[in-house]
């Protein structure tokens, strides 16, 4: 009888044990795997608006004209904006060496090149857009799985009833025991917690999504046109040289 009790308890613990760590497996690799997504989204930022972004900004010239680009297409955050930025000339040519400039004059050029820019930036942050939507769903998912794993697996609770189950509390082990039992159990379960993911939207910033050109094209133009006649009206077909 004894040999029986000690088998069921073994297979007690061991299917205990292979659910939490099975659980927490499953859990731990989907943290990994939103942390790569959440990665791999700032990368994109970087790729798809960052660039084109600075190099809006460089053709502006100003930070003033940047600020009034930012009011005419509703961009509320002042993303990857650093006046340093805006006069090196080696920055310049790195961003520009490879962009495609086309027009008959200097100011046609200039004005081709932000447009061209625009829109493609335009793009760039409505995809970006998707997948930082995405990754909030992702996120809170996530979190909601952490949350539900640690209310079906008190660990605190488990190791009380591992104890029983070897029937612990029949040993003496000296008055103290009972005391220090249970915090030895709440100090295990406090350093085994499962993190809760970063949420997205703290990680990522939020990009307005930028109007359609045709929307605001007559006041752009106006910008650019003043952007290019502060700068002296520069040759863009050389600034990538």
């Amino acid at each position: 009888m004894h040999d029986l009790d000690g088998m069921l308890a073994l297979e007690i613990k061991k299917e205990m044990a292979d659910r939490y760590f099975g659980s927490r497996k499953r859990i731990e690799e989907d943290s990994r795997e939103y942390n790569q997504h959440l990665r791999e989204a700032y990368r994109q930022l970087e790729d798809e608006v960052g660039f084109d972004l600075i190099r809006l900004y460089i053709l502006l010239g100003r930070e003033s004209l940047v600020h009034d680009f930012f009011r005419l297409t509703g961009m509320r955050d002042q993303v990857f904006l650093d006046t340093y930025l805006l006069g090196s000339p080696t920055i310049r040519k790195r961003l520009f060496k490879g962009q495609f400039v086309h027009g008959l004059t200097r100011r046609s050029r200039f004005h081709h090149l932000f447009f061209d820019i625009y829109e493609r930036l335009r793009q760039g942050v409505a995809a970006y857009g998707a997948t930082l939507k995405r990754l909030v769903e992702e996120g809170k998912a996530l979190a909601g799985e952490v949350e539900q794993f640690h209310r079906s697996n008190d660990l605190g609770t488990m190791m009380g009833f591992l104890r029983r189950l070897d029937g612990g509390a029949m040993h003496g082990e000296g008055p103290m025991r009972g005391h220090l039992a249970p915090q030895r159990d709440s100090a295990l379960a406090e350093k085994m917690q499962l993190p809760v993911p970063v949420a997205a939207e703290t990680h990522l910033p939020a990009i307005s999504s930028l109007p359609d050109v045709r929307t605001c094209k007559a006041k752009l133009r106006e910008l650019v046109d003043t952007a290019f006649d502060t700068q002296g009206k520069p040759e863009v077909g050389e600034y990538g040289r």
